[in-house]
């Protein structure tokens, strides 16, 4: 179970010191022990950071044809203790019905305290139902970790920060790799072993997928990133305005969810609470109006520019910096200018 830090003022005078004893008696407390769960393919990182700040061990656990591959950059990451594998093919898809039981096992094998995951669609997919096996509550999406059993995240579409303290034994919990940083590496290697795996037969088959392959950076991790909104009218616009003026800045592609709904866009370049969240170091909004939903999604990057034709649009009330203008006319001079 976990308890919102607005409600801990109010519990009894019976109960306080229950929980208060409960912290101290170091008789009750276990051994800290982490195990952050990556993906084998496109691992974030950033889990580690966020696991880092527990304090004790970190273990990380990969699972895939990719598992023993990645697992040599991993051991080789400052704070990382071991790396179990689970080269099976099995969890290549990232299965939630697959992967669930294999890291139930090794939770109970380790006797691990905590259990870190990414949170993207393969954390979000799989930490559930894992939550369900072990019967204790997952905390999802979080941006700080105050100790090693509360936590801070956002909720609101990030309109309110809570503070979450978790009594559970094995807290589950799912990070926003955008707010933390990445990991430093270390000359040492963490050893490498095999993980505890129960090979579950599953009823689930992956069938197929299909994959938006881009030369330009990617959407999640680019430093920079443009992106374009309902603004632009329709997708012929958006690709002759936004991808050259990406590619002049070596940047990403976004969009808001506006954009994506009309058409403009693939689903993949959402920014968005329902998309994905970044925090890069600069972010241009294209054509964009600024709606709360579009800006849970960026509102983090570290400088905001904005082009809008409307001087009233709510994006400028968080852009560092605002161009008052026709998009048609100021962003394809921009472009050129960049590529000069």
């Amino acid at each position: 179970m976990y308890i919102e830090k607005m409600f801990i003022g109010r519990l009894s005078s019976f109960q306080r010191p229950v929980y208060s004893s409960l912290r101290q008696s170091s008789a009750l407390r276990r051994t800290l022990a982490t195990l952050a769960v990556l993906e084998s393919g496109s691992p974030s990182y950033q889990v580690l950071s966020a696991a880092a700040k527990i304090g004790g061990p970190i273990t990380v656990l990969l699972a895939g044809s990719k598992a023993t591959e990645t697992a040599t950059t991993v051991s080789k990451i400052s704070g990382v203790s071991k790396v179990l594998t689970a080269s099976n093919p099995a969890y290549d898809h990232g299965l939630a019905e697959n992967f669930a039981p294999l890291i139930v096992e090794n939770v109970k094998a380790a006797g691990f305290t905590h259990v870190f995951a990414p949170a993207s669609a393969f954390g979000k997919s799989i930490l559930p139902r894992v939550s369900a096996l072990l019967d204790v509550q997952q905390i999802s999406d979080i941006t700080d970790v105050q100790s090693e059993d509360t936590f801070v995240r956002p909720i609101y579409a990030g309109n309110v920060i809570l503070t979450v303290k978790s009594n559970d034994p094995i807290k589950l919990i799912t990070v926003r790799s955008s707010a933390f940083p990445e990991p430093a590496n270390t000359s040492s290697e963490a050893a490498i072993e095999n993980a505890v795996d129960p090979n579950v037969e599953s009823t689930t088959t992956f069938v197929s997928e299909t994959l938006t392959k881009s030369e330009r950076p990617d959407l999640a991790s680019a430093k920079v990133v443009v992106s374009g909104g309902r603004g632009l009218k329709d997708k012929e616009n958006f690709d002759k305005i936004i991808y050259p003026l990406a590619d002049a800045l070596g940047a990403g592609v976004g969009a808001s969810r506006a954009a994506v709904d009309s058409g403009f866009a693939d689903n993949s370049l959402q920014v968005g609470q329902t998309g994905k969240v970044v925090a890069p170091d600069f972010y241009l909004a294209v054509g964009i109006s600024g709606a709360i939903q579009h800006l849970a999604g960026m509102k983090d990057s570290k400088v905001i520019a904005a082009i809008n034709k409307d001087p009233d649009a709510p994006i400028f009330e968080i852009a560092d910096v605002g161009l008052v203008a026709d998009l048609f006319n100021v962003v394809p001079e921009l472009t050129e200018k960049l590529k000069k």
